[in-house]
Parts: structure tokens; C-alpha cells; sequence
């Protein structure tokens, strides 16, 4: 099998032409031609790869290095199968590091010794960014803004973990260790985390989900335990709140929402910041929904953030079946599309896992098809990355959906300048039997991605190739005569794609 390396150096792409010796002079695209080729299709396909207990990766704690990179490789290249665009990698999954962090100790879901270094050394995030970036993968880093540890958690809290650093911010809620949201110094800590990875990491985006005051825990009596914020509920009177007790809690929430929003874009203004809350905003919205009110129970106005453009793509968890109709998957999708005041990304999260226990693999690829067909959302989120390799009929099923790749949506409230024209090059080899197309950024950027764009006769084909393509090699079989048509355009880091440089080439037998 060929190397990894080799694969990505040199594109192979079958086209029609001579099998014979040949001789060739390409002539510049004119600007009617360039104007005519088809725009390449663009949907955001993504999943989630969850760390806490294990769910996707590593799949045990304390996997030999090498272990853990085999199998982090394992799930780039299906991703890369399956034509994805983006994976959500988990990084933080309770006050805890998948990364080399002076903020917070390394994950026992790792090395199964929180605070304990992989050796020998690696750092996880690093290692996931470059292999998807090799790929044309955009890697987007996951944080559990409050969680501070889970009931999976079983090897002793390191001394440098929050709880034992600062006791104070940290509650025991149920099973859960919870960091305080009405505390200034939690917000401050976990903002902190997340910008340093920005800073200090490639990341193409930062996500958090659903996870923001706890989903309610019952004591050993059996009845439901309130969350003991009692401290800073205090402090917050003292300072003359007069907010009732369940505002203050869901403003603490916005004042996180919005200060990391803003404190992103200050920071790394292209790396786009993603939140996967509940599904549903509250029974009734839209009429008919019914289930649990994350409103009320979180303390997550999650429809606010959507409305005030606190974010940059949501993921909206529609973790049920499209016939339900208290919680139908188009009736969910259709009222947060058109909750979308402020034109941000609309890109579902899918329980795709289910197809492991007891959905039929037709429910996913539905979804997607159902969400293709809503105007206004563009792509799709599957929970969670172990269904994808599990499952074949599931990956036979996502490669004829996504038989072509695609570009992610374009994220111009970021940045809308698209990047410089490429300079593009043809030779035909001395063989006759291919011909070679080298290019170069127009300017000192580095694209993220390349769109080359093929015409072996008549009709364009797209190709999506990763930022560090430099040359595509076309083999050629098959017909006396043809002219095709090469053009290469750059995508910059929030999926803008600049302008097209093109040529064709009439191929002929030598002699005639």
C-alpha cells in the first residue's frame, strides 16, 4: 500500500486524451470561461470524536502512544473516506487537558493518571490538527466549559486540578464535581483555557455543548437536588442584583456566551466558535414541541445567543427521529432556521450513534437529505464518531451522500476579503500519458484549501485538495483528440474562495 505521504503528494485524476506520443500548448482560460465553471458544492460535514469515558478515542485509558495515535489515525482517514470537512475533537472533557496545558492537568481519560504526561511525550491536539489538516480537515477543539469531573473519572484528582487549586469555585453536585457559573474567577478560568488553546493551537474553531448549569441530579432521598450556588447567589444580592434567582443564573451564562465571543474574535478573528446546545429551546417553540426546557433547567437562553450572533455556526443536538412528533427532527430544524436573525451557520447535531442500538441506518441519511432540503441550513454534525466506523452500512450510505467534497460554508461576518489569484502552470511529460499542473499562492498566505477544477471534455469536475497541494498529476488515456481545461482558485481559513487561474490544452497525435 502506498505511504500516506504519497498519497497526499501527487492527486491522480483519470481524464480523456491520447495514449499515445502528443504535443500540447496551453492557452489561458479567457474570463467568460473562467465565469462559466459550476461553483463547488459546499456543506459542512462533520462529527463529534468524544474523549470523556472513552466514547470514541483513545479507546481505553493508558493505550501505548503509539496505540493512540493508530487509532487517531484510523479516524482521520475514515473521516477522509467519508468526504467529512471537519472534525470536533474533545479537549477538555472536566476541568482537564487532552494538551499540553500549564492551565489544567492531563486527562486520566488519556493516561488513565490525571496529571500524568503520555510517554513518550506527544501532545494529542497538536498531533489530531496536523493529521487533519494533511487531509483537508478542519479540526475544531471541544471544550466542557464547567464540568470539573465525571462519574467516569476513577484515579485520583491531581493537585494541580481546579478542585484542589481553587476549592471554592467547585461544587459537588450529585455525582458530578460543577464549576460555579455565578463565580467571576470560573468564568475568568475557563475563557482563559479556551483562549489559550486559540492562541497556542492551529484550531479551526472552538465548541462547547449543551453542558452549562447541570442537567438535574436527584439525592439519595430521590428528590432533585438545587444546584449549591448559595455563595455566590449571596454575593450577587449583596452587590444589589435584583434579578430573580433563575435570571441571574441564565445571565451568568449569556455574560460567559458573549465575553468568549467577543474574546475570540479579539484573539484569532478566523477561527469560528461553535455551540451545540439542546435541541429543543422550550416545550411550545414551535407550537407542539414538547420534552425537557433547557431554559428553565440549564439556565441556557440559548435562543438569545442565536438572535444576538454570540456565535459563529450552531448545532442545535436533533437527537430524534423524523417521525416524532413531539420532537420532530424538520419541525425542530425549520424553528431555529428561521430563529436566525443574525445569518450565522445552521448545522445540526444528528444522533447518529443510534444506528448501534436500535435506529435504522436509513433515519441518518434521511436526515441529511431532509437538511440539504431546508433552506437556510447547511450541513450536519454526527454524534459521534464510533457509528462511523462501526457501522458499514452507515459509511456506505455517507459516501454516496457525500460522494464528492465539499467545501464548509463560507463565514464572511469574519472575514469576506477572498484569497489572491494562483499562478497555474501545464506540462505535458514526456510519456504522452499525463500532463502536470503546478501552482503557487498568488500571495504569501497559504490557503487552507485548493479547489482545482478539471475539464476532460465537455463537463467541469471539482476536486477540494489540502492547502499544501503544490501539484496535481492528470493521467490521460483514450482518444485522438481533446481539448481540457485546468483551473485552480485558493480557500482561505474562513472557506472564502478567491479568484481562478485557468488553462486548456489541445492534446494531438505526433504527426498530425
Amino acid at each position: 500500500m502506498k505511504s500516506l505521504k504519497a498519497r497526499l503528494t501527487t492527486l491522480v485524476l483519470l481524464l480523456l486524451a491520447l495514449t499515445s506520443g502528443c504535443s500540447a500548448q496551453s492557452v489561458p482560460l479567457t474570463d467568460e470561461e473562467l465565469q462559466a465553471i459550476p461553483a463547488p458544492p459546499r456543506e459542512f460535514r462533520a462529527a463529534w470524536i468524544a474523549t470523556v469515558a472513552n466514547i470514541d478515542w483513545p479507546s481505553r485509558p493508558g493505550l501505548s502512544v503509539d496505540e493512540q495515535k493508530a487509532e487517531l489515525l484510523r479516524i482521520m482517514d475514515r473521516a477522509a473516506e467519508l468526504n467529512l470537512n471537519a472534525l470536533i475533537f474533545q479537549v477538555r472533557p472536566a476541568c482537564d487537558a487532552m494538551y499540553q496545558s500549564s492551565l489544567e492537568p492531563w486527562s486520566e481519560f488519556l493516561t488513565g493518571t490525571m496529571g500524568k504526561a503520555p510517554e513518550p511525550f506527544y501532545d494529542p491536539l497538536a498531533f489530531a490538527i496536523e493529521e487533519a489538516h494533511r487531509r483537508g480537515i478542519e479540526l475544531h477543539a471541544w471544550f466542557n466549559p464547567y464540568r470539573a469531573r465525571h462519574p467516569q473519572g476513577k484515579s485520583a484528582i491531581s493537585a494541580d486540578h481546579i478542585s484542589k487549586k481553587r476549592p471554592e469555585l467547585v461544587k459537588q453536585y450529585g455525582k458530578y464535581l460543577w464549576l460555579d457559573p455565578g463565580e467571576k474567577a470560573v468564568q475568568d478560568h475557563s475563557i482563559a483555557v479556551m483562549l489559550d488553546v486559540a492562541r497556542r493551537y492551529d484550531v479551526d474553531g472552538i465548541h462547547i455543548d449543551d453542558y452549562f448549569y447541570p442537567y438535574k441530579e436527584r439525592g439519595p432521598d430521590g428528590k432533585i437536588l438545587d444546584f449549591p450556588d448559595e455563595r455566590s447567589w449571596q454575593e450577587y444580592r449583596r452587590g444589589g442584583g435584583t434579578l430573580s434567582r433563575d435570571d441571574w443564573r441564565r445571565e451568568n451564562v449569556n455574560a460567559f456566551i458573549r465575553r468568549l465571543y467577543t474574546e475570540l474574535r479579539k484573539v484569532k478573528p478566523h477561527v469560528k466558535f461553535g455551540i451545540s446546545p439542546f435541541g429543543i429551546y422550550r416545550p411550545g417553540c414551535p407550537p407542539g414541541i414538547q420534552g425537557f426546557d433547557q431554559y428553565s433547567e440549564l439556565y441556557a437562553d440559548a435562543r438569545k445567543w442565536l438572535h444576538e450572533g454570540w456565535l459563529d455556526y450552531w448545532t442545535p443536538q436533533l437527537y430524534w427521529k423524523i417521525e416524532s412528533r413531539a420532537q420532530s427532527y424538520p419541525v425542530l430544524l425549520r424553528y431555529w432556521v428561521q430563529e436566525n436573525r443574525q445569518g450565522r451557520h445552521i448545522w445540526p447535531g444528528n444522533f447518529t450513534s443510534k444506528v448501534l442500538e436500535d435506529w435504522p441506518v436509513s433515519e441518518i441519511l434521511e436526515q441529511v437529505r431532509v437538511t440539504r432540503q431546508q433552506e437556510g441550513a447547511s450541513g450536519n454534525v454526527h454524534f459521534s464518531f464510533k457509528a462511523l466506523q462501526r457501522s458499514q452500512a452507515l459509511a456506505d450510505g455517507l459516501k454516496e451522500l457525500y460522494a464528492v467534497r465539499a467545501l464548509p460554508p463560507a463565514s464572511t461576518w469574519l472575514d469576506d476579503r477572498p484569497p489572491a489569484r494562483p499562478t497555474l502552470e501545464l506540462s505535458v511529460e514526456p510519456d504522452g500519458l499525463s500532463v502536470t499542473a503546478r501552482w503557487k499562492p498568488g500571495d504569501e498566505e497559504r490557503p487552507f484549501l485548493w479547489v482545482l477544477y478539471t475539464r476532460p471534455g465537455g463537463q467541469w469536475k471539482t476536486h477540494v485538495l489540502p492547502g499544501a497541494y503544490r501539484e496535481a498529476k492528470l493521467q490521460l488515456s483514450g482518444a485522438d483528440e481533446v481539448e481540457y481545461a485546468v483551473a485552480i482558485a485558493a480557500v482561505d481559513r474562513c472557506g472564502n474562495e478567491g479568484p481562478k487561474a485557468g488553462l486548456k490544452v489541445q492534446l494531438k497525435k505526433a504527426g498530425q
